[in-house]
This record gives structure tokens, sequence and C-alpha cells, in this order.
């Protein structure tokens, strides 16, 4: 299978995201999850995250806050909270995204996911 260039893309992009410790542990293993690690880099990071000519990496990051906190994908989420750091969002800004969110997918969901941002965000060094 060829990916056009996409899984050396997407590997920067992740890598950028969510930090050269985390993408290595993600793609150390060699057994159950090795295909959909690539599938991962390729299609999520390598196809839609680096379309940066439509969407900024803040609002990307946004958006992905967002649909996490709807979707109580609460380890997910965490990862993506430094992620967000890393493309420039503040705490405030992640806690208004959070915030916003609990309008359209339920305030229970926004509270779990406010109380991530309260764990991730306490542990994280400023920037």
């Amino acid at each position: 299978m060829t990916d056009d260039g996409r899984y050396e893309a997407g590997l920067r992009v992740r890598r950028d995201v969510l930090g050269d410790e985390h993408v290595a542990r993600s793609l150390a293993g060699k057994g159950l999850d090795a295909d959909f690690q690539r599938f991962l880099t390729e299609i999520a990071w390598g196809g839609v995250w680096t379309r940066d000519d439509r969407l900024d990496r803040r609002t990307r990051s946004c958006i992905t806050i967002a649909v996490l906190t709807a979707l109580r994908a609460g380890d997910e989420l965490a990862l993506h909270i430094d992620g967000a750091r890393r493309n420039g969002l503040s705490d405030d800004e992640i806690a208004e995204v959070i915030m916003h969110t609990a309008v359209y997918a339920g305030v229970p969901a926004a509270n779990a996911a406010m109380a991530v941002a309260r764990r991730v965000l306490a542990d994280a060094p400023d920037v």
C-alpha cells in the first residue's frame, strides 16, 4: 500500500502535536495494534491534520477537544489537551472550549472533561 507521503507527513504532525515520547510509545508495539497505529498516523494525522490550508492546528485542537468531550473520551482528551497547549491554546481557551461544548453536548460530559483538563493542566509545565 502506498500512502503518497501521508505516513511521514502524519508522523511529523503527530509528533508536533502529541510529543515524541507519546508517539514513540504508540509505535513501539509490533503486535496487535501496529496496523492500527499506521492507519492513525497516515489517515488521521497525514490525511486530515496536515490540511493546514483549511484549518490551522489551533482550530483543529479546539474541534478535537469539543468532540472528545462530547464522546466522554477522557484518556484521548487528556492527550489532546496537552497537544492543544503545544498548538498554542491557553489553559483559559481550553476551558472555554469545554464550557462551550457543554451547551451542545451536555453538562455531564463537559463536567467530566473539565475534571480531565484540571488534572492534565495541573501537571503541565507552563508554556
